[in-house]
């Protein structure tokens, strides 16, 4: 691996953050500070496999140009490995840590020992930096919270106003966590025990107005596999609301994280993930996060719950754009396959189904990175199970993304993709999606968030393209493809975020 191929090598993600070499994992860490989004991570120098974790560091002004400094910002000692954890802006120095003009950053992570020193447990401890976290000083009385019990880990820190304390969520064993608090980073109160089935690890804690109204909060407690509860807080006691709801409905979205101290004129909840169990053969790395999604609360008609869409600087990465009309999707892709097998870019030995290829709106013969939108009125189609061709129609569409698809089934309002189906309605007759592909991976995000998907894929050999079809409904053994409407498809081709690095 050379200069000239760095970030450039063919299973490399182009606008997902991955380290330059070796393994990493969870996100860890994330601050906004002084113009520069911090992404720390899990992260295995000089190997491809987990390990010996320490804390990379990558820092972004954008939230999608990012340039990794350091392989080992916190680095193993003789307390254990560097496991995963959070950090944030001490603004009124309340540890007195604070050197210089500027109010330090506070790091807050596990100290892994039991699984390379089995006398010495897990235990939490912190870390500041006076220098835009370039360097960072471990706390000389560590730990701040010693062993509780089992693997207790993954300490996240938040700033409670109200109560002008610090609070901490902490991954305990199980299905358990813990809430604690203290006023100076250094002593910590235990507040409360809580339980979410099936979430495991990696909690996140954060407050967000419900439809956007700042007079009517929820807290969101998160666990590490996506899921999540809504409740209130008080600064003593969290009261949730709702059993577990499931936000990543896909298969490889995991461990994902909040910024701190994102500025009140921004005002937005941002959040990363790491995308769990790609494959990477041949690669100088291994293992890549999600792109940045803004979290909402907003009421549905189950209730209140949280949506997570793509920040808008993916809009920094567009490149070429091309607008389809609105129309009826099988009525226009038999056009383009008329038009094509009429200039010879189709030749009748390429196709084996005729009624299936000009079923097919061709958007791309070929390319990797791609944003789409498209909005599809779905109402119009016939009852299924019909015997009059008249009132029969498609039940749904599929995309083809890099040879895996992405179903949409009209009638059960369910879209799949990989193995996973998430619920996902209709308003108003009409389905939104929007989908982010990259290179190795695809992230799905169905009506301006309500719900989301990400996955990890290796595309085919041979079949890059992307296109839209319309499902045809069976009627006397001839499939019927028509009653869905374009109402809105555009395609941005994307640049690679690498291409100055």
């Amino acid at each position: 691996m050379t200069s000239d191929t760095l970030y450039r090598e063919a299973l490399r993600p182009q606008f997902h953050f991955t380290a330059k070499k070796h393994w990493i994992n969870d996100p860890n860490g994330l601050v906004y500070a002084d113009g520069e989004y911090h992404l720390y991570f899990q992260h295995t120098p000089g190997s491809m496999v987990h390990g010996r974790t320490t804390w990379g560091h990558a820092v972004s002004t954008d939230l999608v140009h990012w340039k990794q400094l350091h392989t080992a910002a916190l680095d193993v000692d003789e307390t254990g490995w560097m496991w995963s954890g959070s950090a944030a802006v001490d603004h009124h120095d309340t540890g007195g840590f604070r050197d210089g003009d500027a109010p330090p950053l506070i790091a807050f992570y596990t100290a892994g020992g039991e699984r390379v020193f089995p006398e010495r447990r897990c235990i939490q401890c912190i870390a500041y930096s006076n220098d835009r976290g370039r360097t960072w000083t471990k706390y000389a009385g560590n730990p701040v919270i010693g062993h509780v019990r089992a693997e207790n880990r993954d300490p996240k820190v938040v700033w409670h106003e109200p109560t002008s304390r610090w609070i901490m969520t902490l991954f305990m064993d199980g299905n358990d966590y813990a809430l604690f608090a203290s006023p100076d980073l250094k002593s910590w109160t235990h507040l409360q025990d809580l339980t979410l089935p099936g979430v495991s690890e990696c909690p996140d804690f954060f407050e967000l107005p419900v439809d956007g109204d700042p007079s009517d909060t929820r807290w969101v407690f998160w666990g590490a596999s996506g899921g999540y509860l809504l409740g209130r807080f008080d600064g003593q006691t969290y009261a949730p609301e709702t059993d577990v709801l499931q936000a990543e409905q896909g298969a490889n979205g995991y461990a994902a994280q909040t910024w701190s101290d994102i500025p009140a004129e921004d005002g937005r909840r941002i959040q990363i993930s790491w995308m769990r169990g790609g494959r990477y053969p041949a690669m100088p790395f291994n293992q890549q996060m999600s792109f940045p999604v803004e979290l909402t609360l907003r009421t549905l008609p189950d209730g209140i719950r949280l949506c997570r869409e793509p920040v808008r600087e993916i809009e920094l990465l567009h490149t070429g754009t091309r607008t389809w009309p609105a129309g009826d999707l099988a009525a226009m892709a038999a056009e383009q396959f008329q038009q094509r097998y009429a200039s010879g870019e189709i030749s009748s030995y390429a196709v084996t189904d005729l009624r299936e290829a000009e079923s097919r709106l061709v958007l791309a013969d070929e390319g990797d990175l791609f944003d789409v939108r498209l909005v599809i009125d779905v109402g119009g189609r016939g009852k299924s199970g019909g015997d009059d061709s008249e009132s029969a129609g498609a039940r749904g569409f599929t995309i083809e993304v890099q040879g895996h698809t992405v179903e949409y089934d009209a009638e059960a309002q369910t879209l799949s993709c990989m193995g996973k189906t998430a619920a996902l309605r209709t308003i108003d007759g009409r389905v939104s999606l929007q989908l982010l592909i990259d290179r190795t991976s695809l992230e799905i995000f169905g009506n301006q968030g309500e719900v989301s998907m990400s996955f990890c894929f290796l595309p085919a050999a041979t079949n890059h393209r992307l296109a839209l079809k319309a499902d045809g409904e069976s009627v006397h053994g001839v499939s019927v493809h028509g009653g869905l409407r374009i109402v809105s498809l555009t395609v941005h081709e994307l640049r690679s975020a690498w291409e100055n690095s």
